[in-house]
């Protein structure tokens, strides 16, 4: 019979329960994921109370309050509080999301939060991101061409220009890419739905002269073919993007280029 032996800090134990606010009349649960690898713990789920009426609505305002009021150690990622800057990425009651823009009313249960799945972790809801972003660096995301550039700027008539709408809007928040089970298993060579949507972006870009270089870098069966369609990362996109059927296009432009 086949065993297999779980990785050392794979194992969530139950965390701290902390004191409710004294006071406080409409609470909210929030049970959160924390690791230091520096303390060589495995990960726990803390427990915390937060005040509804001293507190803004959205699930980022949450985890401010409790750092501001409850645990100044509580560590995460955010920025701009808007839904632009993507920085605070992380997995609520089992899904990928933004917490800026996630309000605490749409959870009646105790609100879950846990960084982003299937990536090494920083610290309690910081992922490692390195891979990710050296995955965009690789499909080179920005203009190439052969062509002098002009005096003032490359023109493109308003029909291309409307093909790059949703794909320009990506935040690399990596909710896509960390929500899919291909990326999971082989995201040392599937470059995964992020970088792909981003490829296709410059692809389709009729400014762009290197369009043959692009797909072959991309004619790989781990850079694109790893993706089957699963629809993970459209489903979790916070941007309403739609990054399998970019990876869909990309194929096809490949498979007509063969033909």
């Amino acid at each position: 019979m086949v065993s297999f032996t779980l990785p050392k800090n794979s194992r969530v134990r139950e965390g701290k329960v902390w004191p409710k606010p004294e006071g406080a009349t409409r609470l909210k649960e929030f049970r959160i994921y924390r690791f230091d690898p520096e303390t060589g713990e495995n990960p726990r789920l803390d427990t915390y109370f937060v005040d509804l009426d001293d507190c803004g609505p959205m699930v980022l305002n949450a985890l401010i309050w409790i750092k501001d009021n409850i645990d100044s150690t509580l560590t995460f990622r955010r920025s701009c509080r808007e839904g632009i800057c993507g920085s605070c990425s992380m997995n609520i009651n089992g899904e990928n999301t933004l917490a800026c823009i996630r309000s605490i009313e749409e959870f009646d249960e105790p609100v879950r939060i846990h960084p982003l799945p299937h990536m090494e972790v920083v610290k309690d809801l910081v992922p490692d991101l390195t891979l990710f972003y050296a995955q965009h660096r690789l499909i080179e995301p920005w203009l190439k061409t052969d062509t002098p550039e002009p005096e003032r700027e490359w023109l493109q008539s308003k029909e291309d220009r409307a093909k790059l709408d949703g794909l320009y809007e990506c935040i690399l928040c990596a909710c896509c890419s960390t929500s899919c089970p291909s990326y999971w298993w082989n995201q040392e060579r599937f470059l995964g739905p992020a970088a792909l949507l981003q490829a296709w972006r410059w692809i389709a870009d009729s400014r762009d002269e290197a369009i043959d270089e692009r797909l072959d870098q991309l004619d790989d069966p781990f850079r694109l073919y790893r993706c089957h369609t699963i629809m993970n990362c459209t489903r979790v996109c916070p941007k309403g993007l739609n990054p399998a059927r970019a990876i869909a296009k990309i194929k096809r432009t490949l498979t007509n280029r063969k033909a």
